[in-house]
């Protein structure tokens, strides 16, 4: 097979010859704000407010039949691992429907976002509660349980898989499907007016928490917050994981560019000029950008646990003690920052308010649990000096931050802009990260895959190497290269974690119709056969010390149909388009959107996600506040500095899958003309990964 470079078009020909055995992939992969992105790996995307920017202001199986005396018939041994799976989950909701009607709960329905306190798209395993209760593992959704009925919303890129993985107890809603209600609106009508709707405030963002508190009221509902139980942890008890408790590491100057003194400077200057005296962070990627720290609690992103609040003469970092080691106490002491208890975090809310502190809230990230604790407090002062006329000390912009005791400022953080415009040091770590991959090209894993001799292996065996193998570095095409990094041995998820401190990795594998299954997670025993006929998409990429990558390719090891050639060359047409945009500067990324799918258009197809997300330095693969989508809500200018995706797709449901991914830098263009007086703007390549040249179309 030939293989051309990705770095831009088809007539770019720098090509390599591979034997069938040969995989073209990146070595590894890893998988921010979970409602906040466009692409094919991230949810929808709601967070529009602007925001003042630091250091910079810019802009399922058939019956066997067995025959002998008699005839008898039998399911497969999968059937009957479904129907115990199946019981298992019936007896989850049962247990969770009992606990709505203990003394000091009293609700009707029960609703269980994916998320994390700290709106987190991936999370640790012991907080993922919907995917406990649902059995829906997928990385987007919200179950809602009422005493009679449940239900799973979910987008487009989880379709297949939800269909697969709920029994018939739970009512897939598809969301963005025309007809399809809302969570808000389902409620609305199956419940009888006047019922009481429990949430963990928590796991809802204040602005989240409203806007259901709003829709639900117009049938005389009542949202009823949980502070002190999670139901379903009442449900999971003991058999519930652990926290994550491994260590916090301080990432290096020479990768972030910016020391932590200066950003906490730029920061507090900020808050001056909104007139706040404090700023809670509670989102894990800003807390690890703003403080130079990395961590590792959460799969597929190097981030810890953790609250922030900056004053202005201070900060306190809530954090587990147990997290943080000498090397890294001594690094907070020296940056002004105290280490105080995670679980203390409302405490001190309370006495920012008792103190008078004018505080800044991103109530589209920070938890309800955190504003309303803040309200609360804030009432109570106000009642202790006998003034009842502020009730509600919430505003959306500085109006009360000249006014006597504590008030809220309810705006974007101030980190989230400016940490998606990456500094010089941070562009070169993601450039080197992705080099680091780019002898990969011509890397073989073990007997992955489907040879013309009749080697096969399963999809699970197509991503990760034997476990004798686990210590195997990945070499480039020169045998006596020097160790680049290792494939982890441990069955992951579309993104998995290595020993090694510096890289989370993974390769996410979809042979034929599991590949338009948009995020399909093989899973041992159920999983398919690498077959020389269809489609293989796999999805890769790493974290490293200086950077994160993310690409992805769909490859044939036999001879593709006609269709199948057709609809990856017109996925690759509309990658390329993309690749050699340029576009005026203050362009938002909605409008790039239409050149990835302009080809698929033509003849009547298209694909369901984004078409692009941001990416973190060495951090959170899917970022914000830019995306490339066809939602055109997000009115982010695509700036200089930014890094994006670039993945079209094709999904033939219960067929094929095709994607074609790369990792792109926002960059000035040398363009001719300046019309209007303005900059023109345009894409460095990042990814060095070879695209599979004979399955197009000539």
């Amino acid at each position: 097979m030939e293989f051309t470079s990705s770095s831009s078009s088809l007539s770019l020909s720098r090509t390599i010859s591979l034997s069938p055995p040969k995989i073209v992939s990146r070595c590894c992969r890893l998988h921010s704000r979970c409602f906040r992105f466009f692409s094919a790996s991230v949810p929808i995307f709601t967070k529009f407010k602007t925001s003042p920017s630091i250091f910079t202001k810019s802009p399922k199986l058939p019956l066997f039949v067995v025959r002998n005396s008699s005839s008898i018939t039998a399911k497969p041994s999968s059937e009957l691992r479904k129907k115990r799976s199946d019981s298992v989950q019936d007896a989850k909701l049962r247990a969770l429907r009992e606990l709505f009607l203990k003394p000091g709960i009293g609700i009707d329905a029960f609703i269980i976002p994916s998320q994390d306190a700290h709106q987190s798209e991936f999370i640790a395993e012991c907080y993922m509660r919907r995917a406990y209760i649902s059995g829906f593992t997928g990385s987007a959704g919200t179950a809602v349980v009422t005493k009679d009925k449940a239900a799973l919303w979910t987008d487009g890129r989880y379709f297949l898989q939800a269909e697969k993985q709920l029994n018939s107890s739970w009512i897939l809603m598809r969301a963005g499907n025309m007809g399809v209600p809302t969570t808000s609106e389902w409620l609305n009508d199956i419940l009888a007016p006047g019922c009481r709707v429990g949430i963990d405030p928590f796991l809802f963002s204040s602005d989240a928490a409203e806007e259901l508190k709003d829709a639900i009221s117009k049938n005389n509902h009542e949202v009823v917050c949980l502070y002190d139980i999670n139901l379903v942890d009442e449900v999971w008890k003991e058999s519930r994981p652990k926290p994550p408790s491994k260590p916090v590491r301080v990432h290096h100057l020479k990768y972030a560019g910016v020391d932590v003194a200066t950003k906490l400077s730029s920061l507090r200057s900020e808050l001056k000029d909104a007139g706040a005296s404090a700023i809670v962070i509670s989102m894990l990627d800003e807390i690890a950008w703003l403080l130079n720290l990395r961590g590792n609690d959460v799969p597929h992103s190097p981030v810890m646990y953790a609250y922030l609040i900056v004053e202005m003469d201070g900060a306190k970092l809530f954090i587990d003690n147990s997290k943080v080691n000498v090397e890294v106490m001594g690094y907070l002491k020296n940056a002004g920052v105290e280490v105080r208890p995670y679980e203390s975090i409302l405490s001190e809310i309370e006495s920012l308010a008792m103190q008078g502190a004018h505080l800044w809230l991103d109530t589209s990230s920070v938890n309800a649990a955190i504003v309303n604790t803040y309200k609360s407090a804030c009432d109570g002062y106000f009642r202790s000096i006998g003034n009842k006329s502020k009730d509600n000390p919430i505003s959306y912009d500085s109006s009360n931050s000249q006014s006597g005791g504590p008030a809220g400022i309810c705006r974007t953080s101030p980190i989230y802009s400016t940490k998606a415009v990456k500094n010089q040091a941070e562009l070169e770590g993601m450039r080197n990260s992705h080099l680091s991959h780019s002898p990969c090209r011509r890397l073989t894993v073990g007997s992955a895959f489907p040879t013309r001799s009749g080697r096969v292996s399963d999809e699970i065996g197509a991503s990760f190497r034997r476990a004798s193998e686990k210590e195997a570095p990945i070499r480039g095409s020169q045998g006596d290269s020097p160790p680049l990094c290792k494939i982890p041995a441990t069955k992951t998820s579309s993104w998995g974690v290595t020993p090694l401190p510096d890289l989370l990795s993974v390769v996410l594998t979809g042979s034929g119709p599991n590949g338009a299954i948009i995020h399909y997670k093989p899973e041992p025993g159920s999983c398919s056969i690498v077959n020389a006929k269809k489609l293989f998409l796999l999805d890769s990429g790493a974290q490293y010390i200086d950077g994160t990558t993310d690409v992805t390719r769909t490859v044939h090891f036999g001879e593709p149909s006609a269709w199948e050639k057709e609809c990856f060359t017109r996925v690759l047409q509309g990658h390329i388009a993309l690749d050699q945009a340029v576009f005026p500067e203050n362009t938002p990324g909605f409008v790039l959107d239409a050149f990835a799918r302009s080809s698929l258009w033509k003849i009547g197809l298209d694909y369901r996600h984004g078409t692009g997300h941001g990416v973190g330095a060495a951090l959170n693969v899917h970022e914000g506040p830019q995306s490339i989508s066809f939602r055109f809500g997000n009115m982010t200018p695509l700036q200089k500095g930014m890094i994006v995706s670039n993945e079209p797709g094709y999904y033939e449901d219960h067929a094929f899958g095709i994607r074609i991914e790369n990792l792109l830098h926002v960059e000035e263009s040398d363009t001719p003309n300046r019309f209007g007086g303005i900059g023109y703007m345009g894409f460095e390549k990042l990814t060095f990964v070879p695209i599979q040249t004979d399955i197009h179309m000539a």
